[in-house]
């Protein structure tokens, strides 16, 4: 579990795990060390992507079923063991509802909330339209990923770190680029759906996110372009609000 998983603080007393799924090109670490700041009743687990970090030897994985095959290979457990919840910025964003639907359809398991951000749902017409950022040139690309920002530029402006940087981010525009699925006909959730999204980042359509269900769903727009979420004032608020959620959800678990 430790090679696909990254866990900074096990709470084996935790009544929640909350599962975290990188943007694209992203690691793990980002969303591990929210363990430092929420409290010890929420175990974060997060998702660390062949590709990257302790796994930069293995190869990309091309497509979302091997990305949900490997995270519910070694998680499947832990779902069954006690509550779960998932948060997901943009890439991470279309895992989650991937995952969603796969625990739900195959394990009838399903989240106790679920935290989405700055990503139109997969389904939208907003999505299906977008570019495909993975057919660009290098040039292209960098023009992109540095007009988004969130990317030190000391990174984007030296090319032998940008060699290192861009595959990763390439590999997972790719299976974005290539992952279809179908708007559900009718809710195949029923627990709360909490979208976010930067306030100076291109429209995203959030709204599509609620027909995947039939809970409280609440849109939050925050000051920022697409990496809103790494502002520290930003960053407390999302945590804040995903405590508040998670200990009244135990509280009904319970």
């Amino acid at each position: 579990m430790d090679k696909v998983i990254t866990c900074f603080n096990k709470c084996p007393d935790a009544s929640v795990h909350l599962i975290c799924f990188p943007w694209a090109g992203g690691g793990s670490i980002h969303y591990a060390r929210w363990a430092k700041t929420l409290n010890s009743s929420i175990e974060v687990y997060s998702v660390r992507l062949p590709g990257r970090e302790g796994r930069a030897k293995e190869p990309f994985f091309l497509n979302m079923q091997e990305i949900i095959d490997e995270i519910i290979g070694v998680l499947l457990p832990h779902l069954r063991e006690k509550p779960f919840a998932l948060f997901g910025h943009s890439f991470g964003a279309m895992t989650c509802f991937a995952f969603a639907e796969h625990v739900k359809k195959v394990y009838n398991l399903e989240p106790i909330h679920m935290f989405l951000s700055g990503a139109s749902a997969p389904y939208s017409e907003a999505r299906l339209q977008a570019p495909r950022r993975s057919h660009m040139s290098d040039q292209e690309f960098l023009v992109w990923v540095t007009s988004i920002g969130g990317t030190p530029p000391e990174i984007l402006a030296n090319a032998e770190l940008a060699k290192l940087f861009l595959p990763a981010l390439k590999a997972d525009l790719c299976v974005v680029d290539n992952y279809r699925c179908s708007r559900p006909s009718t809710p195949f959730l029923s627990c709360p759906v909490s979208c976010f999204d930067g306030k100076e980042d291109a429209p995203h359509d959030l709204q599509a996110w609620k027909d995947m269900t039939s809970g409280d769903f609440t849109v939050q727009m925050l000051p920022g372009s697409h990496f809103y979420l790494k502002e520290a004032a930003n960053e407390k608020y999302l945590l804040d609000h995903i405590t508040k959620h998670l200990e009244t959800a135990e509280m009904d678990y319970l």
